[in-house]
């Protein structure tokens, strides 16, 4: 009797932390284990209006950034809107399209989207984690929030935007050094005498 009380307590807690880990549950648990994924990933620092000017619009939160990219030779990208509008937003997608959106940086019309998004790293996501993230995106209110561009790096952009600058390969950057001075130059200082002791 006690190992089957003690067996089945230990089914019960392996449960429950299969369901709080992202294991199979309920949608709702889908739903909430998608907006933990999306609050660490910072989905919201670029995708809310305001974030990045200091003054977050939380009311039209992941409705679209309102500050965009510049990636040189690329062009200007805006965050795009992530709530489910059907015109401006996800609406559209499915959570199958969302999640590959996420994990491959593939739109659902096979364009790849900006480099400024971070899908290479979100593509260390498990394919569950992609999909509760999509759910929780495709739980939110639709906001109407068209942001602007996208726009050729020929282009003038509409709205605010920060230029990413790439690291350059070791070396060619200028090398850092003071001046060379002659010594022998009449307006180099002369060397000053040790001090001397008694």
């Amino acid at each position: 009797m006690r190992g089957g009380v003690m067996a089945l307590g230990v089914v019960a807690f392996a449960s429950v932390s299969l369901v709080a880990c992202g294991g199979s549950g309920s949608g709702g648990d889908k739903i909430k284990r998608g907006a933990y994924l999306v609050a660490v990933s910072a989905c919201a620092d670029c995708h809310t209006p305001g974030v990045m000017l200091g003054k977050p619009e939380m009311d039209k939160l992941l409705a679209g950034g309102n500050v965009g990219f510049e990636v040189p030779t690329l062009g200007f990208f805006f965050p795009p809107n992530l709530t489910p509008d059907n015109e401006t937003g996800l609406g559209k997608w499915s959570e199958a399209d969302i999640a590959k959106a996420i994990r491959q940086g593939v739109r659902p019309d096979g364009r790849q989207i900006a480099p400024v998004m971070p899908y290479g790293w979100y593509a260390k996501l498990t394919e569950e984690d992609a999909l509760a993230m999509a759910a929780y995106l495709k739980s939110l209110a639709p906001i109407s929030n068209k942001v602007p561009g996208p726009f050729g790096s020929s282009e003038t952009p509409t709205g605010p935007y920060q230029t990413v600058v790439f690291p350059k390969p070791a070396g060619t950057a200028p090398a850092l050094s003071a001046p060379a001075t002659d010594p022998a130059a009449p307006d180099a200082p002369a060397p000053e005498a040790a001090p001397s002791t008694p």
